[in-house]
């Protein structure tokens, strides 16, 4: 009965399993249970080892006093303790289930001796802390059913790993999937309206953002729909174009994906610009980023996978220098520091303590880094490896 899987158990009870109903019910106060189960085990035992001590008397005389516990200690550890608890323990549902019916009609018929005990029982235990001795709620910390969900359950990896990814959700915040303010592909209005309008027809992006000369002073987001219909109008002009703007929405850093992806659902929003606390534009996360934190990214293939991730043929990769930590651990499946900073680039600069001014090479846990371009005070590019040390 103790052994059930508690989950499985109420899986079953919901099912409408009467055997489950009867354990389910049973074990809401084990107290009470293993007061019916220990005081049927106590009067079989004792009443077992009174009636050997009798016989063995009666067959062997006053020496039988002597062979009477040494006989039953053996027989009761055998066949009454550890093998049938051992088969118990390796089939407990299939046994525990019709069992149930049993220890029902006992606890009814013995109610009033189990009441007694249970409330001795909780009485002594009351000095400890222990006030009502019930079945605890079974909470599983988000740890603890990750290892449910990757070792204990037989569903598809790709089901599995999306599962995980959910969990995953609350560990990770915006900043650590966004595009960063530098890599953000948007329309300057300051541009000239034929370089305005060859970007709109060219644009690989479903929303766009819009600002003026930099993306500090964003005026809204472009929805290709939108495009589209500026593009058909018969006179183009940037006022028509902010026409069809949307309001830029904001995301505050450091927002858990788990919440953001509420906030999303909630205001019907797809994109939103992060800002840091003194209100400046971090970068871009959008509903489709968060997305993909679930269920991976849309396509198998890596180099597609990412842009910013380049295999080579020795086995090592290519990797832009604003590259995400967490993507790179989640597209190569590496355990590079993800506690500190949040881009590649970040990450060279902290360990090395100071901004590169030529090319280096540095180990950081079982990887190799190697810098291979560098313009101003960024890592453009770097060489990843393994050392599989």
């Amino acid at each position: 009965m103790m052994a059930l899987n508690r989950y499985r158990l109420r899986h079953l009870a919901k099912k409408g399993h009467r055997g489950a109903r009867r354990a389910s019910k049973l074990l809401e106060r084990p107290d009470r249970l293993l007061g019916v189960i220990l005081i049927g085990n106590n009067f079989v035992n004792f009443s077992a080892a009174s009636i050997a001590t009798l016989l063995a008397i009666e067959i062997l005389g006053e020496s039988g006093v002597a062979w009477a516990p040494v006989i039953c200690t053996f027989v009761f550890l055998i066949f009454a303790e550890v093998a049938p608890k051992t088969i118990a323990a390796a089939y407990p549902e299939r046994l525990a289930l019709p069992s149930s019916h049993i220890l029902n009609l006992l606890l009814k018929i013995l109610y009033p001796l189990v009441w007694l005990v249970s409330a001795l029982s909780n009485l002594l235990l009351k000095p400890l802390g222990i006030n009502h001795l019930t079945q605890g709620e079974d909470h599983l910390s988000r740890e603890e059913l990750r290892t449910v969900v990757y070792e204990g359950a037989k569903i598809a990896s790709q089901s599995q790993n999306m599962m995980l990814g959910v969990l995953d959700l609350d560990e990770a915040s915006v900043d650590d999937i966004m595009v960063p303010k530098s890599e953000i592909i948007g329309i300057d209005l300051d541009d000239d309206l034929e370089t305005i309008i060859q970007q709109l027809r060219t644009a690989q992006h479903t929303r766009l953002p819009v600002f003026h000369e930099s993306i500090e002073n964003i005026a809204g987001i472009l929805h290709v729909r939108s495009a589209i219909r500026f593009l058909s109008n018969e006179v183009l002009t940037k006022a028509a174009l902010m026409q069809e703007l949307d309001e830029a929405y904001f995301v505050p850093e450091n927002t858990s994906l788990q919440t953001q992806i509420r906030h999303f659902q909630k205001r019907k929003e797809r994109i939103g610009l992060v800002v840091d606390e003194y209100g400046d534009i971090q970068g871009i996360v959008t509903l489709e980023d968060i997305l993909e934190e679930i269920v991976g990214e849309f396509t198998t293939d890596l180099a597609a996978a990412s842009s910013d991730i380049h295999p080579q043929e020795d086995g090592s990769y290519y990797v832009d220098g604003g590259a995400t930590i967490r993507r790179i651990t989640r597209t190569l499946n590496w355990q590079l520091p993800a506690n500190g900073p949040k881009t590649l680039n970040g990450l060279i600069t902290e360990t090395l303590e100071t901004i590169p001014e030529a090319p280096v090479c540095i180990s950081i846990a079982h990887y190799r880094i190697e810098i291979i371009r560098l313009k101003g005070n960024m890592i453009v590019t770097a060489k990843l490896f393994s050392t599989g040390e």
